[in-house]
């Protein structure tokens, strides 16, 4: 008989992954939240890096900036977050717009701001927003584009720690980050502005996270309504029927009430949860997710919300406390038409006239109407100005050849007309509908985000300025010729006719795709100008299309969406945890003879 101890089951060994050589990271804007040390990844060298590629139109970037607080928070002294910040709009370029981007949403870590995405070229990045870990040694080990991703960086994370912990290669202690010092404002980056029966001005004071009145002067304070344990970053405000008001408040993903008589606020809506791909789209409004609500008004005897984090439009009934979608499949684009066929960007902005429902689209510097259909069924999109995502400018005149850039506000006139708060190019524009025509009615305002009629003056949110600016309705527009932009990213060089789409993706460590209730994938491929595609566009559950490009189009846009649901895996839980990833890609092409006939974008994971 043996007495001795049963040997020990050794540790398994760290899983074998790809590793590749992490470039510099490097852009001309130089670096913020540093206290003005330019950092190499030399000074990296020990932490694990996550670096965020993200720009701050993106409301999906947004997101990804929530979901990381908890891994920078809990990981602090092992793992490092760098943002590098890619524009999209030429706006976003400024390096004094990045810098109060980068306070306006509370970003507590390390940003390089690369206006010419030089890091974005070096680390081969396609869509906003996109994630690389680096390990301690410099080498990048995984990538994650979309959101959904906070728990697979938190397994790998984790990993990372012990593996390089037992190599003695892991650094622990401070990061570089340097918060900048404090300013004293009433307002900071405020989002939205309402005009109360009793003559004073709210408005949202999104940074702060908080409700003020205003006198009409629109400068004294009269009180601050709720907090941090309230709100968070609240955007927009609709007076109800009643004489409340119904409150966008942004982040928390929810519609709350505030009574400006007795000052007591109410949820309404959400749950506080984000909305993810196969959550409801319709029930009681306090069991029901939102997405990153922005705008909100009462038109045709409901509340509509400007739900930007899924492109689409939602209504609430305060008559049965009941919400669902009302316009947009989800899909992000500019696509007109019927409401449940219609394709929003980010809508941003909402203005109840009338018949019509003004839409601030923002990603698509679009300004976009809804309005019942001739039969009185449903409702329809229409657009007014815009031509989709990656055209932009200040240029006045005819709507069809009219240009906006990531306009956050529409404000219905007397006459008809319609003002846009223009937002990238800090001015207010006009649209009138009789004349089919655009003008600019004031310029030099710094990033309005809302307006709102007092009288015969229109009183501005100037967000970027953190104040309410008054002006009088010019009886004269001015004209602005100015200039056209096209969105200047990467064309990939791609071959006419059989052509491979590739998602890649990999199961978080102790996950894997769940396939007990059908496919837990799926796929869905378009293209601008649709020619482009002579076979392939449309849905499906595999991650991988055979598609067949036109030659006879010169240049396009590949528009390809993925979701894979990853749960643990574990046979004996018979309800395991699932999580959803999910993102929407535009790739420009150019067919040349000579191009890739294979495209892989990485939802998750490293392309083998």
């Amino acid at each position: 008989m043996n007495d001795a101890a049963p040997a020990p089951t050794p540790a398994p060994a760290p899983r074998k992954r790809v590793r590749v050589r992490a470039p510099e990271l490097v852009g001309r804007g130089g670096w913020i939240n540093t206290g003005g040390k330019a950092l190499t990844l030399a000074d990296l060298r020990g932490k694990v890096t996550i670096v965020d590629f993200w720009t701050f139109c993106c409301v999906n970037c947004l997101h990804v900036l929530d979901e990381l607080r908890e891994l920078e928070e809990k990981h602090r002294d092992t793992v490092v977050i760098v943002g590098v910040h890619s524009p999209k709009f030429v706006h976003e370029a400024e390096h004094r717009s990045v810098v109060d981007a980068v306070e306006r949403y509370g970003v507590h870590h390390p940003v390089l701001d690369d206006p010419e995405l030089t890091t974005w070229k070096q680390y081969a990045v396609r869509a906003w927003p996109t994630l690389t870990v680096i390990d301690p040694e410099g080498y990048v080990v995984a990538q994650h584009s979309g959101e959904g991703h906070a728990h697979a960086l938190e397994a790998l994370v984790t990993e990372l720690e012990a593996e390089h912990e037992a190599k003695g290669t892991l650094r622990r202690g401070d990061g570089p980050y340097v918060p900048p010092e404090p300013v004293a404002t009433d307002l900071r980056f405020p989002g939205k502005p309402l005009l109360l029966p009793s003559g004073n001005l709210l408005v949202s004071d999104s940074t702060r996270h908080q409700l003020v009145e205003m006198a009409p002067d629109g400068e004294s304070v009269v009180r601050r309504i709720g907090g941090p344990e309230d709100f968070n970053e609240p955007q927009g405000l609709a007076l109800l029927p009643d004489g409340t008001v119904v409150v966008a408040d942004t982040v928390n993903h929810r519609l709350r009430v505030f009574d400006p008589v007795s000052g007591a606020l109410e949820t309404v809506a959400g749950t506080g949860k984000q909305w993810w791909q196969g959550s409801a789209t319709s029930g009681p409004a306090l069991g029901t997710d939102l997405s990153s609500p922005w705008d909100v008004a009462w038109w045709d005897g409901r509340v509509w919300i400007a739900m930007a984090g899924v492109h689409q439009l939602w209504t609430y009934d305060p008559s049965d406390g009941s919400v669902a979608v009302a316009a947009g499949t989800t899909n992000e684009g500019l696509v007109d038409g019927p409401a449940e066929q219609a394709w929003f960007a980010q809508p941003s902005g909402l203005a109840a006239a009338g018949e019509r429902l003004w839409v601030a689209d923002s990603e698509t510097s679009a300004l976009r109407w809804v309005e019942r259909a001739a039969d009185g069924a449903g409702y329809v999109v229409r657009t007014a100005v815009g031509t989709g995502l990656f055209d932009f400018g200040h240029r006045d005149g005819a709507a069809e050849q009219a240009l906006l850039q990531h306009p956050l506000g529409v404000t219905a006139l007397p006459d008809g007309s319609v003002a846009v708060s223009d937002t990238y190019n800090h001015a207010l524009r006009r649209f009138d509908p009789a004349t089919a025509e655009v003008s600019t009615l004031a310029t030099d305002l710094r990033e309005p985000s809302g307006a709102v009629l007092d009288g015969a003056e229109i009183v501005v949110v100037e967000s970027a300025r953190h104040r309410l600016t008054r002006l009088r309705l010019p009886e004269e527009a001015v004209r602005v010729e100015g200039a056209a932009h096209r969105t200047r990213r990467p064309t990939t060089d791609v071959a006419p006719g059989p052509f491979r789409l590739d998602v890649v993706f990999s199961a978080p460590v102790g996950q894997k795709l769940d396939e007990r209730y059908g496919p837990s994938t799926r796929l869905l491929v378009s293209a601008t100008p649709p020619e482009l595609l002579s076979e392939g566009a449309g849905k499906g559950t595999d991650l991988f299309r055979d598609v067949v490009l036109n030659g006879d189009v010169g240049e396009g846009v590949l528009h390809v969406s993925a979701m894979a649901a990853s749960c643990d895996d574990d046979p004996g839980n018979e309800f395991p945890a699932c999580h959803v990833h999910q993102q929407d890609w535009g790739v420009p092409v150019r067919l040349t003879a000579d191009g890739d006939t294979r495209l892989a974008l990485v939802l998750a994971g490293m392309d083998g």
